[in-house]
């Protein structure tokens, strides 16, 4: 396969309090095609919301991919990259003998991210990267529908 063959995925999540009112926010790319998705929850972590962003961004693929995940969450990208192999060898416990945080998000994703072909690249938030500012402005709106009640 090609370069063209790849999904572009970029997420974001964000939370006005944390806890509080949190937003997701994806752009997802696919040659010329785009699509924009984003929500949100009353009472939640910023780190929830990022994971939330990157599920809901592959839970949107009709089929199998190739997708490359940008994200400027570390807590996401070492967290799949770095961390989840050890959290399930130790019965989802850290490596200080903690309950994981996230699980349920964790186990999610872990599913998900197993029926596609996953790339994982760290971006720096808030630095003018396009893709990336479009994504938080996303996850934002996620928060301004909650607040409304939609």
């Amino acid at each position: 396969m090609n370069e063209d063959n790849w999904v572009d995925m970029y997420s974001d999540g964000a939370c006005k309090g944390n806890p509080g009112i949190g937003g997701w926010g994806v752009l997802l790319r696919f040659g010329d095609h785009e699509k924009e998705l984003c929500g949100g929850a009353p009472e939640t972590t910023n780190n929830r919301m990022e994971l939330t962003a990157v599920i809901e961004g592959l839970k949107s693929l009709k089929r199998a991919c190739r997708v490359r995940v940008h994200t400027d969450s570390q807590y996401v990208q070492k967290g799949i990259q770095e961390w989840l192999g050890n959290w399930k060898r130790k019965n989802w416990k850290t490596s200080t003998g903690q309950a994981v945080k996230n699980r349920d998000l964790w186990e999610l994703l872990d599913g998900l991210v197993a029926e596609h072909d996953v790339e994982w690249r760290w971006v720096r938030g808030h630095a003018g990267h396009p893709e990336n500012e479009r994504a938080d402005a996303l996850a934002n709106a996620g928060v301004d529908k909650v607040r409304k009640g939609r």
